[in-house]
């Protein structure tokens, strides 16, 4: 498994975010706060607090393609 943390600043990056996330077969699911979502639903995200940054758990060991695609929206 791996982590990171994103920030998804319009509606757009969410739509473009679930649209790569729902290529790949494994499980990745965002946590803010104490609520966790599956990210290829998008009523999940939109159900998060957007203003802060999203943790991010990839559940795969073979994630590199997946991290590539959104790097630009990766922070540290």
């Amino acid at each position: 498994m791996q982590s990171f943390n994103i920030l998804l600043k319009s509606i757009n990056d969410v739509k473009d975010f679930v649209n790569i996330v729902n290529k790949y077969d494994f499980d990745v699911d965002l946590t803010s706060g104490r609520y966790v979502v599956d990210a290829k639903s998008i009523m999940g995200i939109f159900s998060l607090d957007l203003s802060k940054s999203i943790k991010v758990d990839v559940h795969s060991d073979d994630a590199d393609a997946f991290i590539k695609e959104i790097e630009g929206i990766i922070v540290d």
